[in-house]
């Protein structure tokens, strides 16, 4: 609809994309790259999706993205056909994104921008998302988009052009860091990685032992944090109370609570703060658990 066209209450504002943005080779490019990863995601759940906001915008897709990316199950209708509907679905699935993503308020999106298909809204959302959960995938840098704002002021509408920045250069998430002796490991013969997985574990098991624990996978058993918050007490000899951190967590965020907690530890009993964020090591990022061990293991490998 063209800005002329808004319906708008006083001090109202809208905005969309200049058609010429959608031209944008970088912004196709991110377009691309953002359906490859979602519909890589729900490959199982034999979905596909084609165009950005017309798929996305009743928060079907987006609903099964979420729960895919989280391991949560979200209470709302498999199914709905009417507008209200979808918007009540929407708003549901978007409360779970923003407590998802609870580092990038203020948010750029809304049930209302998302399902009036507002191209921009949509690609924060999902930008926000392949950041949040590492995306395997690098997102094109200094995406850009013309906006166009439209305010209605004492009944007539002003129109302003904005350059709205969708994606940045990310050196938070590793997409461009330093690379070091891990990334390094992972360039080289399975055969190193193996040597390093079996010492960490001979490592973790000699002291986890002690309260009857047993690590056999560091690709999953400490994801939650709870086997990493326990070595920290066991390596530093004090008792975590278990009303500090989840010992049997269920969801997303009880497990990078727990991560975060035991990073918190590190950091109190003089450790570096850590390379990898909380998110890295519950979802599961090999080389970010790593990482997180092999300091520990570098100072306490020959306490008994």
């Amino acid at each position: 609809m063209p800005p002329e066209e808004y319906a708008l209450d006083e001090n109202e504002e809208r905005s969309m994309i200049e058609p010429r943005s959608l031209e944008d080779s970088k912004l196709k490019e991110l377009v691309f790259v953002l359906i490859e990863w979602i519909n890589d995601e729900l490959a199982d759940q034999r979905i596909i999706v084609k165009d950005i906001a017309e798929d996305l915008y009743d928060g079907q897709i987006l609903q099964k993205l979420l729960e895919k990316l989280t391991g949560e199950k979200l209470d709302v209708p498999e199914v709905t056909q009417s507008e209200e509907g979808q918007k009540q679905k929407l708003a549901v699935v978007l409360s779970t994104a923003n407590r998802v993503l609870d580092r990038y308020p203020p948010y750029k999106w809304s049930v209302e921008t998302v399902h009036s298909k507002n191209i921009v809204a949509i690609l924060h959302l999902l930008v926000g998302l392949a950041r949040q959960f590492r995306a395997p995938v690098r997102l094109p840098e200094r995406v850009t988009a013309q906006v166009v704002v439209v305010r209605k002021k004492d009944g007539q509408l002003i129109h302003r052009t904005v350059r709205e920045e969708i994606t940045s250069t990310y050196n938070d998430l590793g997409m461009r860091c330093e690379r070091d002796a891990f990334d390094a490991l992972f360039d080289r013969p399975a055969d190193n990685l193996a040597v390093v997985r079996k010492s960490l574990i001979t490592f973790v098991n000699k002291h986890l032992s002690k309260v009857h624990l047993e690590v056999t996978d560091l690709d999953t058993q400490f994801h939650d944090g709870v086997f990493l918050t326990l070595l920290l007490g066991l390596l530093e000899g004090f008792f975590v109370p278990l009303g500090s951190f989840h010992l049997t967590p269920k969801t997303h965020d009880q497990k990078v609570h727990n991560v975060s907690f035991a990073f918190d530890i590190m950091q109190d009993i003089g450790l570096p703060k850590p390379k990898a964020r909380s998110e890295d090591i519950v979802n599961l990022d090999l080389k970010s658990t790593l990482r997180v061990l092999y300091n520990l293991f570098t100072k306490y490998h020959t306490k008994t």
